[in-house]
């Protein structure tokens, strides 16, 4: 007995040695299997970054170590996320692909892709705005600390005041980076500082209490029950977080005011990105990026002057129905804009009534979509305002991912920071692009796809991505979701405005437009405020390329619907079409074109096999 108890013994040791073993060579060296290596990359790219983990809520709260800490944003945290970088790719090509099987060469090309194309623009590292008028730091971590760190208990609080304590050490390491691109010549065009110098100041101009850092804080804390938070333990808290706000995050952010102050004589003028060093290489990396394709800028460009052309003459003629002949159609729409019937009043009833009727569409477009979707992703989807302090630089309306733990749902948020820029015509197109069934369906289902590795269920291709977003605005249409013409005059305003992105992009990045030539391109055929008009060109000239990737993924969608519905004829599934573009996640177009091919394929041999079977 006692023999058996000893080799029963000595067997789990072995096990566990075995098991130790295994464990730290998956962690230290090339894992035994590519789907270990998967997970690895991801697990260590995750708790390397807290903020992405208190985003994503991907954790069960037991193993929440990171809550109370910040994303170290230091030049030696670069450094050392290029070399993971270069050692992951070279590891993922260090397995046989071909010996995969078919779901898992997609994991491995999809992976490839994404740190084979990161690797060749790391020598742009630096080519980037660290603080900027869309998602700077000065802008990224107040919101992030005020609408994704959530308060649930009075640990939760005082993780977010350790994470206020250490908001000037963010900063500091930020000013480490501005400070080696400007030596590196990689100065911000002058709008971009004048515009952060007027939101940072502004910002610390607000006593502490009426801080978004304050005003949140206290209102997370009003939320729980005086069992979870006593009286006297919340004001001790509420003080905290004023002191903080006060002597720490104010001085930090006035060390980033001065520094501006005294760059703006040195910002370059507001040029395109040939203007930096080794620009032009920049920017055609940043076209491939973006759009996932080698399409060539001077391609793109023509692509966009076409599309503009198409939809021009559609606007037109609606244009025309509605009375309205004279003019460029820029004008003749921002007289539609105008009119009563489109506008709502500029209040808090107005403001209520726009987020109210927004909710209203999604929530009616998410119950008529059978015939083109037999999939629903579990997490709903809500309609919330822009912040108030970010509302001047900010999107006209952006889209936030709901909570992998499901305590947070898919955000729809809407600057209403003018409610004369909320014309009716186009709110039904902009709902449906940024919540059912654009963004919100793709990116939540993207969450919950199983049998694929983690950082499927996460990992971004804008092209893919935006240009879904702007497919579903087509699906929309097709699908009588716009009753009126003037409905389908604002989807097409929509669409025109990602057509002439298209041109001014290109424009100013390669053929040197102005920044104020593209704004009057840009007016003269969307017919979009002239506030709307001036962010979105300034927003392209810090993020060269980005805004290639809507049209070309939505083209590319099109073209591969097509391509189905020729080949399958009667036989095609809009449904079926939709279900395997979204439920392999985010990945690169030409991807998506192989993956779409090997579907076809598939569905004409199943054909054939059927025709030869009932000859």
């Amino acid at each position: 007995m006692k023999r058996i108890i000893k080799w029963s013994f000595g067997l789990l040791a072995l096990i566990v040695l075995l098991a130790a073993m295994l464990l730290a060579h998956t962690i230290w060296f090339k894992p035994l299997r590519i789907g270990w290596f998967f997970d690895r990359v991801f697990i260590e790219y995750a708790i390397d970054d807290p903020q992405l983990l208190s985003s994503l809520r991907i954790l069960p709260g037991w193993l929440d170590w990171y809550s109370d800490d910040l994303t170290d944003q230091s030049l030696a945290r670069g450094d050392a996320l290029a070399d993971k970088l270069a050692s992951d790719l070279a590891t993922l090509r260090s397995y046989d692909r071909d010996r995969l099987d078919p779901g898992t060469r997609l994991s491995y090309d999809i992976l490839e892709h994404f740190l084979a194309t990161q690797a060749e623009g790391d020598r742009f590292r630096y080519h980037n705005y660290p603080l900027n008028q869309l998602f700077g730091i000065q802008n990224g971590l107040p919101t992030f600390l005020a609408t994704q760190h959530p308060i649930n208990r009075v640990g939760d609080a005082e993780d977010y005041l350790a994470r206020l304590g250490k908001l000037p050490t963010a900063f500091d390491q930020v000013m480490e980076g501005v400070v080696l691109r400007e030596q590196k010549g990689i100065i911000p065009p002058r709008f971009v500082i004048e515009k952060v110098l007027a939101e940072m100041t502004g910002f610390v101009a607000t006593p502490a209490r009426e801080n978004i850092l304050y005003t949140s804080f206290s209102e997370k804390l009003d939320a729980l029950t005086a069992d979870a938070v006593p009286a006297e333990q919340g004001e001790r808290l509420r003080a905290e977080a004023e002191r903080l706000i006060a002597d720490g995050v104010y001085p930090a952010y006035d060390t980033l005011i001065a520094y501006y102050r005294d760059l703006l004589p040195r910002a370059r003028e507001n040029t395109g990105a040939w203007d930096l060093p080794d620009g032009d290489a920049y920017y055609t990396w940043s076209v491939r990026w973006h759009t996932t394709t080698d399409m060539s800028p001077e391609r793109i460009h023509d692509i966009g002057l076409a599309e503009v052309a198409r939809i021009e003459a559609e606007m037109d003629a609606i244009l025309r129905a509605e009375g309205l002949a004279e003019g460029s159609v820029g004008a003749r729409l921002q007289q539609i804009a105008r009119r009563e019937d489109q506008l709502y009043p500029d209040s808090d009833e107005g403001r209520a009534a726009i987020i109210a009727d927004f909710q209203a569409m999604i929530d009616d477009a998410d119950a008529r979509l059978d015939f083109a979707f037999d999939l629903r992703p579990k997490a709903g989807v809500k309609v919330e305002r822009v912040p108030e302090f970010r509302e001047k630089t900010a999107p006209g309306a952006y889209y936030q991912p709901p909570a992998f733990d499901g305590s947070r749902p898919g955000m729809f948020y809407i600057n209403l920071r003018n409610t004369a820029e909320i014309a009716r015509f186009g709110m039904r197109t902009l709902a449906y692009h940024e919540a059912i069934p654009g963004h919100h369906y793709q990116i939540a289902l993207q969450q919950e796809i199983t049998g694929v590795p983690t950082f499927r269920k996460m990992l971004p291709f804008t092209a893919f991505a935006e240009g879904w977003a702007l497919y579903s605005e087509r699906v929309a249409a097709e699908s009588g979701f716009l009753p009126t013409p003037l409905d389908d005059l604002g989807r097409l305003q929509a669409e025109m405005f990602r057509a002439v992105r298209l041109v001014v992009d290109t424009g100013m990045h390669r053929k040197r437009w102005t920044r104020e030539q593209a704004i009057a391109y840009m007016t003269d055929r969307t017919g979009m405020p002239e506030t709307d008009v001036v962010a979105e060109i300034e927003r392209y000239l810090v993020m060269p390329g980005q805004a290639l990737a809507y049209k070309v993924g939505m083209n590319h969608i099109l073209d591969l619907r097509e391509q189905a519905r020729t080949r399958l004829g009667e036989r095609f599934d809009l449904r079926a079409f939709h279900r395997l573009v979204l439920t392999g996640g985010s990945m690169p177009l030409t991807l998506l074109g192989q993956r779409v091919e090997a579907w076809l394929a598939e569905q004409e041999a199943a054909a054939a096999t059927a025709a030869a079977g009932g000859e």
